[in-house]
């Protein structure tokens, strides 16, 4: 099989990643790229031994190019993925989508008008782990899934990030960045939304920058800061959401399903180290295992409480594997098939963030407009970085 030809658009903090992981699959190959900074530009060019690059319009009118990888800041992703599709390419995504909904829903139908594919980060969903629980969950682990709750919790990124203005802009904020992570990893799990209830706060006007290279910079915060939510799952589980850039610390997991055989727990230690990561670890307890009789007290132990089983992975991808939704777009383009990672996926995870947002504003339930199917699981024999079904 041939390799799809890629162009990368945007070489910023997240593209080394892409560069290196691009290289590992067996189907995909970056033959090209560009960026506003030059400097920076030629920079990636020449360490990643990149043949070409120069400007956005040098990569949409290179017929060699199929797919468009935009790594461009958020409030660039609509412009830059309309005209990559408007030049016939395929385009795969930073998350999130797109910004507004309106941009969204203009991209999807585009696509769809065209005949070209869609594909959008985050693809962590199909690392070991989240592959792990959803065969879990698909083997009836849990019995019916009743309920579950996802913490995503930090003090903002600036403490970290080389240029971290643009996460308190409109399409950034706890939610918009780290938020994709959590829904995407519950809809693969579970399936779609239908109706959300939400509560937002913006805590601090303004935010100092202890990173370098802009330590001492002031941030003016433009979104909300602290989001909370309840969804209302299509196959009928509620499951409680927090996203915020506002909290030290805490000792909440990442996620964890309830259901009517026992818990699932897609825990780590790393504070931010949830469905945002590829592999890590898994917990489970089962109703017939768990020993919950020491609470209250005054109900006499019937035994000692047993552990939490630590399950392992069955599946690859358990390092940093971001591109494995290129790598299978790229496969799905070859086969004629959907891939995994797709737009009507990342369209309807956008329509969630909206939903929660217009919850909180309008002090209503929201009622979800698009849907989508539960992608595919992976195999278990799947060859590492190879995509041929």
């Amino acid at each position: 099989m041939d390799k799809v030809k890629i162009g990368l658009v945007g070489c910023g903090n997240i593209c080394d990643i892409y560069f290196q992981n691009v290289k590992k699959f067996s189907n995909t190959e970056i033959i090209a790229c560009c960026d506003i900074i030059e400097e920076r530009m030629k920079k990636k060019a020449q360490e990643y031994e990149i043949p070409q690059y120069g400007s956005l319009e040098d990569i949409l009118n290179n017929p060699d190019i199929e797919v468009v990888l935009n790594l461009t800041p958020p409030q660039s992703h609509a412009k830059i993925t309309l005209a990559a599709l408007e030049a016939g390419k395929h385009v795969y995504s930073e998350k999130p989508l797109s910004v507004d909904l309106e941009e969204g829903k203009k991209i999807i139908d585009l696509a769809q008008s065209k005949g070209l594919k869609v594909g959008c980060a985050p693809d962590t969903f199909l690392g070991g782990r989240l592959q792990m629980c959803r065969k879990i969950i698909d083997d009836g682990w849990l019995g019916e899934i009743i309920g579950g709750v996802a913490f995503m919790m930090c003090h903002g990124h600036e403490m970290w990030h080389p240029d971290p203005e643009f996460f308190y802009k409109r399409g950034a904020g706890p939610l918009f960045d780290m938020g994709p992570y959590y829904l995407t990893a519950l809809i693969a799990l579970l399936g779609p939304v239908k109706r959300i209830f939400g509560a937002t706060r913006t805590s601090f006007a303004k935010r100092n920058i202890t990173s370098q290279p802009k330590y001492g910079k002031k941030i003016e915060v433009e979104v909300p800061t602290h989001v909370s939510a309840i969804l209302d799952f299509e196959n009928g589980t509620v499951v409680s959401l927090i996203t915020s850039f506002d909290v030290w610390d805490s000792h909440t997991p990442r996620i964890e399903l309830y259901g009517s055989e026992g818990t699932l727990s897609i825990n780590d230690a790393d504070p931010l180290a949830g469905p945002n990561i590829f592999g890590g670890k898994i917990e489970f307890r089962n109703k017939k295992d768990a020993d919950w009789n020491s609470f209250p007290n005054i109900i006499p132990r019937k035994e000692e409480a047993t552990p939490w089983s630590s399950i392992p992975s069955l599946f690859g991808y358990n390092d940093n594997s971001r591109g494995i939704g290129l790598a299978d777009m790229a496969a799905a383009i070859r086969n004629n098939r959907e891939h995994r990672a797709n737009g009507t996926l990342a369209y309807h995870v956008l329509e969630v963030m909206h939903g929660i947002y217009i919850a909180s504003r309008e002090k209503r339930a929201y009622e979800l407009q698009s849907t989508c199917e539960r992608p595919d699981p992976l195999p278990t024999n799947i060859p590492e970085f190879i995509f041929n079904t």
